[in-house]
């Protein structure tokens, strides 16, 4: 595979593009989340996304790309704001709020699949593709739409950096200084949202939450600044989607969604390990040698 193939094949282009701007929206986002270690925010969302798919394809019978992405986004803004009100307004710690939102739509959603594929409905082939993505299947279309809707979250985060930022590393002083704390978390959570629905195509409901994890896990281990951590995000979300779409057409049956979370695995594997700040393995030889200095003198042998 070479670059040429890259710039000239119509669907690898397609996919290692649509790839691409999943993995630096989702790595962008993705950091605030890890920050307010709201890890399992993104999985909770892409299964609550799965019933709005099939409820609009049952309600106007179209699997036209824009269509169901509206109704993932409105079921995914419904999930969120659930979530939000069941941690606002109950005692239900945040861990088991998340949990309970994921089950409840993720099972509504596959009883949803099931009684559409009963229906014997030739147009409904190609749905339960959302499960684990299909990105083979992106047109020019859908990176455009993918484009803008991850330029606006970007723009978004450009806006408010300062308040997200505060709002990751001190909620309790951002609100002492008058900032709307729960409209701000409102805003972020929505904005995961729309990384959500722009890679279900790509990764589906059920791996979306690493494409949000993990780049940002991954660049956390190199730098303790913020403004840097979501340019190394975005920059391992961007070389996962590409390395992922490129190693998957190198074989005729690997589908690219799993290929692009494995590719992502590796870059975090390799930053858990060998990052100079926090690598596992620069950690263990700087607690040898920490080791090894305060270890008393041998005595001389006569």
């Amino acid at each position: 595979m070479s670059i040429l193939d890259l710039l000239t094949d119509y669907t690898l282009r397609n996919v290692a593009l649509g790839s691409a701007l999943l993995g630096i929206v989702s790595g962008v986002l993705g950091c605030f989340a890890v920050l307010r270690r709201q890890g399992l925010l993104g999985d909770a969302l892409a299964h609550a996304a799965l019933p709005g798919v099939c409820l609009a394809y049952m309600l106007t019978g179209s699997k036209a790309p824009l269509v169901l992405l509206i109704g993932a986004g409105i079921s995914g803004w419904l999930g969120a704001w659930l979530l939000l009100r069941i941690v606002r307004d109950t005692k239900i710690s945040e861990d088991t709020s998340l949990g309970i939102v994921l089950s409840v739509f993720f099972g509504f959603g596959i009883l949803l699949l099931t009684f559409i594929n009963k229906r014997n409905d030739a147009n409904q082939a190609g749905l339960d593709h959302f499960l684990f993505g299909q990105a083979a299947t992106l047109i020019t279309e859908n990176v455009v739409t993918m484009a803008v809707l991850g330029g606006v979250a970007l723009l978004a985060v450009g806006a408010l950096y300062k308040e997200f930022k505060l709002l990751a590393f001190d909620p309790g002083f951002a609100a002492g200084i008058g900032l709307p704390v729960h409209g701000l978390s409102i805003v972020l959570t929505g904005l995961i949202v729309v990384a959500v629905v722009i890679g279900l195509q790509t990764v589906g409901v059920v791996l979306m939450a690493a494409m949000l994890v993990g780049p940002a896990v991954a660049a956390r281990q190199w730098t303790n600044r913020l403004g840097v951590m979501i340019l190394l995000a975005a920059l391992f979300g961007a070389a996962s989607g590409v390395s992922g779409a490129l190693l998957s057409v190198t074989e005729r049956g690997i589908p690219t969604g799993p290929m692009i979370i494995l590719s992502m695995t590796a870059i975090t594997l390799i930053s858990l390990f060998l990052a100079p700040e926090r690598g596992l393995v620069w950690a263990a030889l700087r607690a040898r040698r920490h080791r090894r200095e305060l270890a008393p003198p041998q005595p001389a042998g006569r």
